[in-house]
């Protein structure tokens, strides 16, 4: 074992030995890089991690993630306290649509229904009608009977959404992932020209045209099922921490899982979060405890439940 691996172990260890001392649960999204994942009790989806999380037992939540996924945590469990390891770790896309800008929007279009991705801040949640996942985006708008609808902030997602719905009048602004929304059907076509035996799964979030040349399109849990099931080898357009951890619990596994453009799949923010920046906190030298003012987290939760209710 390498020196650098070797390090690696030594640190993972410490941090099982001190979450075990603090009575506290390690989340982490799928994005997160493998030595990250390894030491976490949950791994997955934004919303899946803030969901299973309201039911554990543990008070203290180390949130291995972006802003928006701490403050899921705290508004469907508010009797946690969830650190945030690195405070810098935002999400672009959950702040490109401001709060009040929504709320003028409602007062001009009363009769309109405003739906929001998850990946937005709580604050926005807090003006939104009703809130989707990009598994069940499409499964709640087609229940919603509004003569409009506007879709925020992923103009992607909400035009995937347009596409499988033609009837719904949907609204979109210019909301965006940063890293999915920067790959382009070249990049599909190189893709598939390189490995022409290959099949292409790719995240809504990313272009209408890129969307189109997809086998597969789909949230990142179901892509991760749709390459485990795959008798092909499957190129993954979406952050390269799936690929990352296909390959590194998969041996072998080098050919079956393609990655698209590794060098633009990968969020920056989600990377900030590091074996150290966990041992600071929780050993009370690092991270953030992140809150949500419980009159906005009342309000927050309202978009929410109704997801549950619809999704």
């Amino acid at each position: 074992m390498s020196a650098e691996k070797n390090g690696i172990k030594e640190k993972q260890e410490l941090i099982r030995k001190l979450k075990k001392e603090k009575g506290a649960v390690i989340l982490a999204h799928t994005y997160q890089s493998p030595e990250i994942t390894e030491i976490a009790d949950i791994v997955g989806d934004s919303f899946a991690l803030a969901s299973k999380c309201a039911a554990l037992s543990e008070k203290t939540v180390i949130m291995c993630g972006v802003r928006f996924m701490a403050e899921s945590v705290k508004i469907l469990a508010p009797e946690k306290e969830v650190f945030l390891p690195a405070p810098s770790a935002t999400c672009p896309m959950a702040e490109m649509i401001s709060p009040e800008r929504v709320h003028e929007y409602k007062m001009q279009h009363p009769d309109s229904t405003v739906v929001a991705y998850i990946n937005t801040t709580a604050a926005l949640k807090a003006e939104c009608d009703v809130c989707v996942t990009s598994s069940s985006a499409v499964k709640i708008v087609s229940q919603i009977s509004s003569p409009e609808i506007l879709f925020i902030p992923d103009k992607n997602l909400g035009a995937y959404v347009q596409k499988v719905l033609p009837d719904k009048n949907i609204v979109l602004w210019d909301g965006f992932c940063p890293v999915h929304n920067g790959i382009t059907a070249e990049d599909i076509l190189a893709a598939k020209a390189k490995h022409p035996e290959a099949c292409v799964a790719v995240h809504p979030e990313c272009r209408p045209e890129v969307t189109a040349l997809a086998d597969m399109i789909g949230s990142t849990a179901a892509i991760i099922k749709y390459a485990e099931a795959s008798e092909k080898p499957v190129i993954i357009g979406t952050e390269r921490g799936v690929v990352d951890g296909f390959l590194s619990r998969e041996k072998g596994s080098e050919g079956k899982y393609i990655y698209l453009c590794p060098e633009r799949l990968f969020c920056r923010n989600m990377k900030k979060t590091t074996l150290d920046t966990v041992i600071d906190t929780l050993e009370g030298k690092g991270g953030e405890s992140v809150t949500v003012d419980e009159e906005l987290r009342i309000k927050a939760k309202k978009s929410i439940d109704a997801m549950l209710r619809m999704g």
